[in-house]
């Protein structure tokens, strides 16, 4: 200091070195002056969409950010790294993060982004989106403080099933089987469907489901059976008791069993009916060996009416089981009489009731 003040002196007693040490004064504050002009930086700053001009000297952005006062928190977003060095002219933009909501898939948590829409928020989130998947707001939507954002996961999956087609019991009713009894005529086999069915699942749960195809893949085949309608046939004897007693023409007589609604025809000997002619020998010889007779002989089914035995046919009165005929089936019985143009003119008679009595003819004459 001594020596500074010495110097000082000196100076201030010669003129000369007065102005010289006023000269380098000047000197090195202009020097300064340009040295600092030369660090100093204009920029751009945006901070939330505010815009201001800043001069700085400051290096790095970091530097100029905590020089004007802006807080920079962990998710907040600035254009360039706040390390980076500042450049004359340089454009930067700051923009705070703020909370939102995000539901996705149902799990809800709470983030922070600076992202000024759903869209690229997400985005930056690094959270993906497939085509069916449903977002609201929609990604356009502008983001602000604590917006939820909902994201439902959509898949469709196609799914195929193969189910069982059960068969079905069919009973055909046989006249040809007694009845009681059955016959399976077709076993049945169970068939197999196969049914695509789309199915909608949001975040996980089915909420829809339509069946797009739909295809037999193996016929059922129905179980057929056969049913016996065959009614059964009642065979009568001498001893079968009498279910009835009746009185026709003063004649009383029991009755083992009642035809009704039985049909009328009539024959004769000759070649028209039974295929023989007069010098046949067994021309008007009778199935049972007898000598047919008018008012007397009559050809039956012997399944309905046995052979030998006596019946009474209302409004025609007594005939005789003694022939057999290959049309005569049934509730059928055809009558003897002597001459074709008689059989002709009787044709055929319906609905008549018969009484079929027993080999004994009603008071037992003969």
């Amino acid at each position: 200091m001594k020596a500074i003040r010495h110097v000082i002196k000196i100076t201030c007693q010669n003129p000369l070195y007065l102005r010289i040490f006023l000269l380098s004064i000047v000197t090195a504050m202009a020097t300064t002056a340009i040295i600092y002009g030369a660090m100093v930086k204009r920029v751009e700053l945006t901070v939330n969409g505010q815009t201001v001009k800043v001069a700085t000297a400051k290096r790095t952005l970091a530097e100029v950010l905590d020089d004007e006062g802006i807080t920079v928190r962990e998710y907040d977003y600035t254009s360039v790294p706040l390390t980076a060095k500042i450049k004359d002219g340089d454009r930067i933009v700051v923009q705070s993060a703020v909370p939102v909501i995000l539901s996705d898939e149902g799990q809800r948590r709470i983030i922070f982004t600076p992202e000024p829409t759903v869209g690229e928020a997400l985005q930056r989130l690094g959270i993906s989106l497939r085509h069916e998947d449903r977002v609201h707001p929609p990604l356009n939507a502008a983001v602000t403080p604590n917006t939820m954002i909902v994201i439902d996961r959509v898949r469709t999956v196609v799914e195929e099933t193969r189910e069982t087609i059960p068969y079905e019991v069919v009973e055909n009713k046989d006249a040809t089987l007694p009845q009681g009894k059955t016959k399976v005529i077709q076993e049945g086999e169970e068939g197999t469907v196969v049914t695509k069915r789309e199915n909608v699942y949001v975040n996980g749960r089915k909420i829809a489901q339509r069946t797009i195809a739909r295809k037999v893949e193996k016929p059922k085949q129905d179980k057929v059976i056969a049913v016996g309608a065959q009614k059964p046939v009642t065979v009568l004897s001498a001893s079968s008791p009498d279910v009835h007693t009746v009185t026709k023409n003063g004649m009383t007589f029991g009755v083992k069993k009642i035809l009704r609604n039985v049909s009328l025809t009539a024959y004769d000997a000759g070649p028209e009916s039974t295929g023989k002619s007069e010098k046949h020998p067994h021309y008007g010889i009778t199935y049972t060996g007898t000598k047919v007779q008018e008012g007397r002989t009559a050809a039956v089914d012997p399944q309905v009416i046995p052979l030998g035995w006596w019946f009474y046919i209302e409004g025609v009165g007594l005939r005789r089981a003694e022939d057999i005929g290959s049309a005569v089936k049934g509730k059928k019985i055809d009558l003897y009489v002597d001459s074709a143009e008689d059989a002709d003119r009787f044709g055929l008679k319906r609905g008549y009731t018969v009484y079929v009595i027993g080999p004994e003819k009603p008071g037992n004459t003969k």
